[in-house]
């Protein structure tokens, strides 16, 4: 069995609020979950105390039991300082200029 901590959508129309839990990888998103490790309110300013709140110790617990945190909520661990931060790459290479116009810009440019 596959385990994520991943985020679950509760809230409003336009007022999103979302649980962070530990579910089986097959469940849907806001289906069945085997615990509530913590919660994310967007809606609130990225300074505030109460965006994001983590359950430490249990989170710890279930990363030592095998379960991978999705990107988003691997960014809040890393955070927090629960997990290490992780690296993404900078810029996808696909939305880069292709050939043709880089030697454009590069013949403008000179």
């Amino acid at each position: 069995m596959g385990l994520k901590i991943r985020l679950a959508r509760a809230g409003a129309k336009k007022r999103p609020y979302y649980h962070i839990v530990v579910a089986d990888s097959r469940s849907p998103r806001d289906g069945r979950f085997l615990e509530q490790l913590g919660s994310y309110n967007p809606m609130l300013p990225s300074d505030h105390a109460d965006r994001v709140r983590l359950k430490d110790e249990r989170i710890k617990y279930w990363l030592s039991q095998g379960a991978l945190a999705t990107d988003r909520v691997a960014k809040f661990l890393g955070k927090a300082g629960v997990a290490p931060m992780p690296v993404f790459p900078e810029q996808p290479k696909q939305s880069l200029p292709k050939k043709k116009a880089q030697e454009r810009a590069a013949a403008n440019a000179a």
